[in-house]
């Protein structure tokens, strides 16, 4: 299984933020956000990933990541001309995915809780196609999946403005190999974009996609506004003070989930900066 980041699109609703970086760029509490949709990956095993952004930002994310074997891991990078679609990134990823599976997150939308559902998606790597629903209380700014009487999902679509339930997909989805030709037989929406949704049809139509519905334990934040930013950061705030530990820091991650030895997070600990993040990462070393 790979993994891909798309962390484009224009984040116009952040302006004047992003007429200087990448909102995937901004700040959650103590850490850039891009560091929240990588550590969903890093929880589910996923080792190989592939970032999308655009060319003003790819030098950015290789000063953050660099070729990923501070943390055991094997980070590439690839440019998005444009906003051209969620889509997309499986035919600019597809020598990347080569003939593996492959699991995409967009690089604003944050998870937080019991990821199971993601946990099982990558594991079972079943034929066809994987995506969540999770319900929300304004369904028309997202995809949405229509569930008949028996849970079965019948229908997606993309921001309707009569939605026929309150499930929105979130962006995190996980695909088989055959999703980098169906995305090169799309053609571009009203949007101009190669849309996600027409995707999660093909593979619907064919009764090879699954929806696993996300419960109440799980927070998805989906951070495209500067309310949605602050309210993130609020969030993770309040955990990291009265927990104690960090969300979403992947040098833990890395070393808790065996990607490093004990030797090399301590090596990889002495190159930080002295930081309150460093200094939490020592007490992880000494616990």
């Amino acid at each position: 299984m790979k993994g891909i980041i798309l962390a484009g699109g224009s984040g116009t609703r952040l302006y004047p933020i992003t007429k200087v970086y990448s909102k995937q760029l901004t700040i959650i509490y103590d850490k850039p956000l891009i560091y929240y949709p990588l550590s969903v990956l890093m929880l589910g095993g996923i080792k190989e990933v592939l970032i999308i952004s655009n060319q003003e930002t790819i030098p950015l994310y290789r000063k953050l990541f660099g070729d990923g074997s501070s943390i055991g891991m094997q980070i590439q990078y690839a440019i998005q001309k444009a906003p051209n679609g969620i889509a997309e990134a499986f035919i600019i990823g597809e020598k990347f995915i080569g003939n593996d599976s492959v699991s995409l997150i967009l690089g604003d939308n944050i998870f937080y809780g019991k990821l199971d559902f993601f946990y099982k998606a990558v594991s079972s790597n079943k034929k066809g196609a994987t995506i969540f629903a999770y319900q929300v209380k304004d369904p028309q700014r997202y995809g949405v999946v229509e569930f008949d009487k028996n849970g079965k999902a019948v229908s997606i679509e993309e921001k309707p403005k009569k939605p026929k339930s309150n499930y929105a997909v979130p962006g995190l989805y996980v695909y088989d190999n055959k999703v980098i030709e169906i995305a090169k037989t799309l053609k571009p929406s009203e949007r101009g974009e190669l849309e996600i949704t027409d995707v999660n049809k093909y593979y619907l139509e064919r009764n090879e996609l699954y929806v696993e519905r996300i419960g109440r334990g799980v927070a998805w934040l989906d951070t495209g506004t500067p309310e949605a930013l602050l309210q993130a950061s609020n969030f993770f705030g309040v955990i990291e003070d009265r927990q104690g530990t960090k969300v979403a820091c992947i040098e833990e991650i890395a070393f808790q989930r065996g990607f490093i030895s004990r030797t090399k997070f301590s090596i990889l600990i002495e190159s930080l900066p002295e930081s309150p993040y460093k200094e939490y990462l020592k007490n992880v070393l000494n616990e």
